[in-house]
């Protein structure tokens, strides 16, 4: 300090000297921490795929970052080096100036303000020194907010936290210290910025972020991070530390053969067929992990011993997924491995099965890749089968063990028609069943074809999908305020009769699922409107297979465009009329299109035991 002073004779402007040599010998420091940075910037995008595929696994995050730390060379604690630097000279400036108080050759005055005063001590207008120093910190602060690559990565406590601390810091110390130190810190902080914006535009940070990456990253770990808020929101307290107590339950029994997963209660009908075979036949336990508390599962397992239900929310799920232990696992849920839902990664003989929602194609209604990390395919019939073997083909995929199952619900469904009491009414029925995608029925032309049908003798029954009438119900009022005088159309709301569905002699639809159920059960034929098709999968045509779901509509009865509506009602009456051909080839078309009709439960039921049996001996034989 006293050589900068002997360079000027100026108090004031020495401490400025000193605080500029001080960056520049710190330099080197400050570019290396730089640089570690920067790897930090470059890999966030996959430290935040580390954080979603062990998402919830504290331990597992910590040892796969340090994994990626070490591989990278990246160090998190040379952070803190520049200040630990910055209070060692600070704790020198402040032995220096005090030492420089005693020093009569030194003249402590700048700007007609004595250095060595101390604003707490004085007080009055020298409260201005510290208002200095701690608006130096705040303008440092923003400027390292502003300058960071990654201020969606930053936290609330990075970004106001550390600006409320340095700043509430510099005002102790500009009041508590002499205004010499206060000037050595407005000067520092100052010539902080001035470097930051330096080394940035010489380094460049931000060309080394794939921010389309990390923006996909950073969406899916928020999503993850709001399962829990929604799950205690939805179902309080009491069923998060019921879900405790499951996920402790499940990790407790070893050696668990089979496990189903259900996303929800509504999932399990696709399960039953299967399970009820496995019960009746095989001593297997059967371990079901259900993401619903009300799950009718849990009222079956005090009739069933061999049941065991688990309640696991989405975010526990993921937990539990990753350390699962099992011989065969059953889901209907599709994109395994591909967002947080992860195989095992302590077992990797476990064979997972994936468990179609319905005879359409999966190939057209899924997103690309879902099934590609499956073990085994059950498919509902000869053209499943063969997406599936295509797909492997054009992405050069392995090999999958594809059982041709059938689909159990369809026998469940068949038989069920058959028992409804015959209908004696000489009135036919038109059900409309719009599906709840982008422009259905409902959106874009429900409203023109009542009109159009509104002065037919037959009964014409709107069944929305129950998201319309949750989120049109407006709308639906005002349908049934307009058709209230007109008894031949009925705006149904209720869902609680199920029966609606197969009583009606055709059912108008666009592209919704329920479609093939309809017509595959009842064999009656339906009339397509050519709404916008939804497509989840955007490389559907990569596969040289004609999806069903578009193959078929012009067989199983008569597609109809939008600019074409006049044409409804004649196109109706056509399918009356010839109602008994289409009988008789839509019951062709089930025969050539569903796999083991009236046997689909017991082989894939067989299948499960089977490799069950397999896994047990493998494990024998390598002992």
């Amino acid at each position: 300090m006293k050589l900068c002073y002997n360079l000027c004779n100026n108090y004031g402007v020495a401490i400025f000297i000193f605080t500029l040599f001080s960056k520049i010998i710190l330099l080197p420091l400050s570019i290396w921490v730089l640089k570690n940075s920067i790897k930090l910037v470059r890999i966030q995008p996959e430290v935040n795929e580390i954080k979603i595929k062990y998402f919830g696994d504290r331990e597992q995050i910590a040892e796969e970052q340090n994994k990626l730390y070490k591989r990278e060379k990246y160090r998190p604690m040379i952070s803190v080096i520049p200040t630990f630097a910055q209070l060692i000279v600070l704790m020198a400036v402040i032995a220096a100036i005090k030492t420089g108080i005693s020093d009569p050759e030194i003249n402590k005055m700048f700007l007609g303000i004595d250095l060595t005063l101390v604003p707490s001590v004085e007080k009055g207008w020298l409260c201005l020194s510290a208002l200095a120093a701690g608006f130096s910190a705040l303008l440092m602060c923003i400027a390292q907010n502003r300058s960071n690559v990654l201020p969606s990565e930053q936290s609330a406590w990075n970004k106001y936290g550390m600006l409320a601390f340095s700043v509430g810091l510099s005002l102790y110390l500009g009041w508590f210290v002499s205004v010499g130190v206060a000037l050595y810190w407005v000067a520092s902080n100052l010539l902080s910025i001035v470097q930051l914006y330096v080394l940035n535009g010489i380094f460049k940070p931000r060309s080394y972020v794939d921010y389309d990456k990390l923006e996909e990253t950073r969406k899916e770990l928020k999503e993850l991070e709001n399962l829990s808020n929604e799950q205690k929101k939805k179902y309080g307290k009491d069923v998060l530390k019921r879900e405790k107590a499951d996920y402790k339950k499940f990790f407790s029994v070893v050696n668990k053969h089979l496990v189903f997963y259900s996303e929800s209660n509504g999932f399990y009908k696709y399960f039953k067929g299967i399970i009820e075979y496995i019960l009746k036949n095989t001593n297997i336990v059967i371990h079901y992990i259900t993401s619903d508390p009300e799950d009718k599962v849990f009222e079956m397992a005090e009739k069933e011993p061999k049941i065991k239900p688990y309640y696991i929310g989405e975010k526990k799920l993921i937990t539990l997924m990753m350390k699962l232990d099992a011989d065969v696992v059953v889901m209907t849920m599709p994109d395994l491995e591909n967002f947080h839902i992860k195989r095992s990664y302590l077992r990797k003989d476990i064979d997972y099965v994936y468990i179609p929602h319905g005879i359409g194609s999966n190939n057209l209604t899924m997103r690309t890749g879902s099934l590609d990390h499956y073990d085994t395919v059950f498919c509902c019939g000869p053209r499943q089968r063969e997406e599936v073997e295509k797909t492997e083909i054009a992405y050069n995929l392995p090999k999958k063990r594809i059982v041709e199952w059938g689909y159990p619900l369809l026998e469940e469904m068949i038989e069920d028609y058959k028992k409804l009491p015959e209908n004696n009414s000489t009135q036919k029925t038109v059900l409309i069943a719009p599906s709840w995608q982008k422009d259905n029925i409902v959106d874009s032309c429900l409203d023109e074809i009542l009109s159009k049908l509104a002065g037919k003798d037959y009964k014409v029954v709107v069944r929305p999908h129950p998201q319309h009438v949750r989120h049109r119900a407006e709308q639906m009022k005002q349908l049934q305020d307009k058709y209230a005088d007109n008894d031949n159309i009925i705006i149904q709301t209720d869902f609680s009769a199920s029966d609606t569905v197969f009583k009606a002699d055709i059912m108008l639809t666009d592209w919704s699922g329920i479609a093939w159920e309809f017509a595959f059960t009842t064999q009656k034929p339906l009339v397509f409107i050519n709404t916008p098709m939804k497509v989840m999968n955007p490389e559907y045509q990569k596969i040289d297979t004609v999806p069903l779901n578009i193959e078929l509509r012009d067989v199983i009865g008569q597609s109809i465009d939008l600019d074409k509506l006049d044409t409804l009602p004649e196109t109706i009456d056509y399918l009356f009329a010839n109602k008994d051909e289409y009988y008789d080839k839509i019951g062709e078309i089930v025969k050539e299109n569903v796999y083991n009709i009236g046997d689909a439960s017991a082989v894939g039921a067989r299948y499960i035991i089977q490799s069950i049996k397999t896994k047990i001996n493998e494990r024998k034989e390598s002992k």
